[in-house]
C-alpha cells in the first residue's frame, strides 16, 4: 500500500502553535477572519458542546484525540483528500515521499479481510523470510487481521527499524505458519527498467517519489548502453502508480519535452494560477514514447500522461485513468502535525481538467482476466464515485476509472504487447468490441 495521492509541497505554509482554551482559540481565528454572526454562533456551539462533553462523558474523556477528531472531521467533509495528520502520520508522509522507511519491504492489498501480499521486494527482510506474492497475513504479532483497514494493518507492521514482528501466514497448500521478521530500512526504488526486444526501452513507475526523475534518467541512460544506442523508442508504465509529488510530475514529463507548458495549478483566488513549462532538451532525442495507464493511474500519474498526450509527443495505451485533478498542499502545525488540505485544481497544457473524469487513452486496450478472477470486480470506481468529491467546473459527464488488472507475467499482458508493437510500427487498434446497436436501448427498457 502507498499514499494515495498528489502533494504539491512539504513545509509550504507554518500555522501557528496550538494555544490551550480551544474554543477561545477558535473563537478569535473567527473573529479575525469574519464578521458572519451565524459563524460566531456555530464556533459557541462547538465549544458548549467540548465542554458538555469534558465535563459530563461518563468517563473521562481525551481531550487531545477529541479535538483531532474534531479538525479531521471538519477537514474530510471538504473532500476525500483533505486530511490531518498527527506527528506520527506526518513523519510516516515524509518518509514516504524521500522512498525509503522501515518495515518489512512488502506490497500489499486487502482481500476478504486479510492482508495480501502482491510482491515482496527484492533483497528486503520480507523477501530474505521467505514471503510469497499471494501470500494471506491473518495475524500480525498477536492481533487479528480480520476487522482492521489496510491502513491500521500496514502501521502495524511498519515500526522502528532493527524490531521483531511476527506475522502468520496463510498459503495454499499449507497450514497457517508463522514467521519472525526484523523491520530494516527499506528502499523503495520507485523506477525499474528492462530492455525488450533488444530495441524497446520499458520504464516502470510505481511512485513518484523525490528519487523518480534521476530514476527516469537512470533508465533512459543504461538503456542506451544496454542496446548499444539502437532504443526505438520508449514505454512508460505508468499502471498502478498513485501519484507523488507535483515536481516530479513536471520533472519526468521535462525528461521528454523539448519546450512547452507541462500543467498548471490554479486556486480559489483567480489570481492563484502557477504554470510550469519543460526546460529546453529532450534526454531520448524525440525518440517515440507509448505511455501505459489504468484506473489505477492518478494524480502525478494523470499530469505526465496528460501533459505528452496533449504535446503529442506520446501515444497513451490502456484504459481510462482514476481521475484526480486536485493538489493537497501540507501544512505543518506547531503540534508537530500537520493538515493535508486540497488548495488548487491542476490542468494539463491543453486546460483540460481532468477531475472526476481522467485521461482518456488514445487506444483503448482491456486486459482479458485469468480464469479466477473472471465475475471479480478488479476495477477501480475512481474519483468520481468517491464520496464528497470535486466536480469538474467544466461540467460535462463524470466518469474515471477503470480495470487495473495488470497480468504479473509480461508475456500475457497485452498493453506492453500493444506498445511494443506500436514502437515497432505495427498498426494497433482497440480490442474493445463496439456497443452492439440498441443494445443499451434495449437494456433500460427492461
Amino acid at each position: 500500500m502507498r499514499v494515495n495521492g498528489f502533494v504539491k509541497s512539504a513545509g509550504l505554509f507554518v500555522a501557528g502553535a496550538m494555544m490551550a482554551g480551544v474554543a477561545m482559540h477558535a473563537l478569535g481565528a473567527a473573529g479575525a477572519a469574519t464578521s458572519n454572526t451565524e459563524t460566531y454562533k456555530l464556533i459557541t456551539l462547538f465549544g458548549d458542546v467540548f465542554d458538555r462533553v469534558r465535563a459530563d462523558y461518563v468517563e473521562e474523556p481525551d481531550q487531545k484525540k477529541m479535538i483531532e477528531s474534531a479538525i479531521n472531521g471538519m477537514l474530510t467533509s471538504l473532500d476525500p483528500h483533505s486530511s490531518y495528520m498527527d506527528a506520527e502520520k506526518f513523519d510516516d508522509m515524509n518518509v514516504q515521499t524521500k522512498g525509503e522507511f522501515g518495515g518489512l519491504g512488502i506490497e500489499v492489498t486487502m482481500e476478504n479481510g486479510v492482508v495480501k501480499v502482491m510482491a515482496p521486494y527484492d533483497g528486503t527482510p520480507a523477501s530474505k523470510a521467505g514471503i510469497l506474492a499471494n501470500d494471506l497475513i491473518v495475524k500480525i504479532d498477536s492481533t487479528e487481521v480480520q476487522g482492521l483497514t489496510l491502513n491500521e494493518a500496514v502501521d502495524k507492521m511498519r515500526g522502528a527499524v532493527g524490531t521483531p514482528v511476527n506475522l502468520t501466514i496463510a498459503r495454499e497448500g499449507r497450514e497457517p505458519f508463522e514467521v519472525k521478521i526484523v523491520r530494516d530500512i527499506i528502499k523503495v526504488e520507485s523506477v525499474k527498467f528492462e530492455l525488450m526486444s533488444d530495441d524497446v526501452g520499458y520504464i516502470r513507475m510505481s511512485s513518484f517519489t523525490e528519487q523518480s526523475d534521476t530514476g527516469v534518467e537512470k533508465a533512459i541512460n543504461e538503456l542506451g548502453k544496454k542496446s548499444g544506442g539502437k532504443v526505438k523508442g520508449y514505454v512508460l508504465d505508468l499502471r498502478n502508480n498513485p501519484g507523488g509529488l507535483l515536481l516530479q510530475a513536471v520533472s519526468v514529463s521535462d525528461i521528454f519535452l523539448e519546450r512547452g507548458e507541462v500543467v498548471s495549478t490554479r486556486g480559489r483566488s483567480p489570481d492563484d494560477v502557477e504554470r510550469h513549462s519543460a526546460s529546453k532538451g529532450d534526454l531520448t532525442n524525440g525518440k517515440p514514447v507509448v505511455i501505459l495507464i489504468n484506473g489505477g493511474s492518478a494524480s502525478a500519474s494523470e499530469i505526465v500522461a496528460g501533459a505528452l498526450q496533449d504535446h503529442k509527443r506520446a501515444t497513451v495505451i490502456g484504459t481510462r485513468s482514476f481521475g484526480k485533478g486536485s493538489v493537497q498542499t501540507i501544512i505543518p502545525l506547531g503540534n508537530d502535525g500537520a493538515i493535508r488540505l486540497t488548495t488548487q485544481r491542476y490542468y494539463t497544457p491543453s486546460g483540460r481538467s481532468i477531475q472526476a473524469k481522467g485521461i482518456d487513452a488514445d487506444i483503448v486496450i482491456e486486459q482479458p482476466l485469468p480464469p479466477e478472477l473472471e465475475g471479480k470486480n478488479v476495477s477501480t470506481e475512481g474519483e468520481a464515485n468517491l464520496r464528497g468529491h470535486l466536480n469538474n467546473e467544466a461540467g460535462g459527464d463524470e466518469g474515471g476509472g477503470s480495470s487495473a488488472y495488470v497480468p504479473e507475467d509480461k508475456t500475457k499482458d497485452l498493453q506492453i504487447k500493444a506498445a511494443v508493437d506500436l514502437l515497432h510500427g505495427v498498426k494497433v487498434v482497440t480490442n474493445v468490441k463496439p456497443k452492439e446497436a440498441g443494445k443499451e436501448d434495449k437494456k433500460q427498457s427492461n
